[in-house]
C-alpha cells in the first residue's frame, strides 16, 4: 500500500500588528450603522476602505459605492470615506440639503486642521503623497488651487516652485513608507531650512506599526505575502519594505486563491502580515491555504500592541 507523501516542514512568521487598524474599524462601523439607521441603500463616495471583501460585504448589505456626489440622490444618505474629501465636498452636500456622513479617519482629519492652520498662519503647504490617491486628494482640497503643492519623491524637491522658501510647511499622507519619507523629509530641510513640520508624525501609527513588524520578520523569511488591495497604499508599502529589509520575494496577494504556489517552490518559511484595510478572516484564509500544501509551524512576532479606538460620529450614536 502507497503511503501518502509528507508534507514538507514550513515555518509562518506571523507579523503582529497587521490587518485593520482603528479608523479602519471605524469606517466600516459607520456604514453598517447608517444602514441600521436609515435603512437600504445608503451610498459611499468612493470604497469607504481600499479592500474588495470589505466593499463587496457592505454591498451585501445595502451599500451603493459611487466615485462622485453627483452619482447619489439627494434623498438618501451618503458615507465619505476614510480617505477623506476635498472641502467641495461637503460643502455641496449641504447645499444638497443631504444627509451625510464623514466617515474620515481621525488621524487623517489631523492632517486636514494642521494644513488649514498653517495656511491662516501664512505659510504655503508642501504636502508628501501620492498623486490621485483619495487621502491625498482630500488633503489638498482642504485649502485653494496652488496652496498645497505635491512631491512624491526626493527629485522632486529639487524642482517644487514655492511662492516664498521661508513662508511653507509641509504635511505628509498617513500611508507612507517611514524610511522613505525621512529621505523627502531631509531633502525638504535641506533645500528651505526655515520649513515647518507637524507638531506630530503625519504617517499613522498603524502604518508605522506595520511597517516595523515586516521589518521583524522579514530577514528571517524567504518570501513575504501581504495581505491587501492593489489600490491600498499602506498594503503596498509593506511590500516594499519586506524588500528592502531583506526578504528576496516580497509579493501582494488579495485572497489565498491569488498565492502564486510556483513562484514558492523549495522554500522553507513563510512571513505574512495584512495591510490595514484587510480584516483578519483573509490573513486566516491564506494560512490555510499553506497548512493545506504543508506542515505549517506558525511563529508570532510581535512588536507592538495597539489600543486605539476611534468613537463613531454622535449622529449615528443618537
Amino acid at each position: 500500500m502507497t503511503q501518502p507523501t509528507a508534507k514538507p516542514a514550513l515555518t509562518l512568521y506571523l507579523a503582529a500588528p497587521r490587518g485593520f487598524c482603528a479608523g479602519v474599524d471605524r469606517a466600516i462601523k459607520i456604514v453598517e450603522m447608517a444602514l441600521e439607521k436609515w435603512g437600504a441603500p445608503v451610498y459611499v463616495r468612493h470604497e469607504i476602505v481600499h479592500n474588495k471583501f470589505v466593499v463587496d460585504g457592505l454591498k451585501a448589505k445595502g451599500a451603493i459605492f459611487v466615485e462622485e456626489l453627483e452619482d447619489c440622490p439627494d434623498d438618501r444618505p451618503v458615507i465619505f470615506s476614510a480617505h477623506g474629501v476635498p472641502k467641495s465636498v461637503p460643502a455641496e452636500a449641504q447645499r444638497r440639503n443631504m444627509i451625510y456622513v464623514d466617515a474620515t479617519c481621525p488621524l487623517v482629519s489631523k492632517v486636514h486642521i494642521e494644513a488649514q492652520r498653517h495656511s491662516e498662519n501664512g505659510l504655503q503647504m508642501i504636502m508628501i503623497g501620492h498623486k490621485g490617491h483619495p487621502e491625498t486628494v482630500g488633503t489638498m482640497g482642504q485649502l485653494p488651487d496652488g496652496e498645497v503643492l505635491l512631491v512624491e519623491t526626493v527629485d522632486d524637491v529639487a524642482t517644487v516652485a514655492v511662492r516664498d522658501p521661508d513662508r511653507i510647511a509641509f504635511v505628509t499622507q498617513t500611508t507612507l513608507s517611514v524610511d522613505d519619507t525621512k529621505d523627502i523629509v531631509a531633502a525638504l530641510q535641506t533645500r528651505f531650512p526655515k520649513i515647518v513640520g507637524p507638531h506630530k508624525e503625519d504617517i499613522c501609527y498603524a502604518t508605522t506599526n506595520r511597517q516595523e513588524a515586516v521589518k521583524a520578520v522579514a530577514p528571517d523569511a524567504d518570501a513575504l505575502l501581504v495581505v491587501g488591495a492593489p489600490n491600498s497604499s499602506n498594503s503596498r508599502r509593506l511590500v516594499e519594505v519586506g524588500a528592502k529589509n531583506g526578504c528576496k520575494y516580497a509579493q501582494l496577494v488579495q485572497r489565498a486563491d491569488n498565492i502564486d504556489w510556483h513562484a514558492l517552490d523549495g522554500i522553507r518559511s513563510v512571513a505574512i502580515t495584512a495591510g490595514a484595510s484587510a480584516p483578519e478572516l483573509l490573513v486566516n484564509e491564506v494560512i490555510d491555504a499553506f497548512r493545506d500544501r504543508y506542515d505549517v509551524t506558525v511563529d508570532i512576532v510581535e512588536t507592538a500592541v495597539e489600543t486605539v479606538e476611534f468613537k463613531v460620529p454622535r449622529v449615528l450614536r443618537a
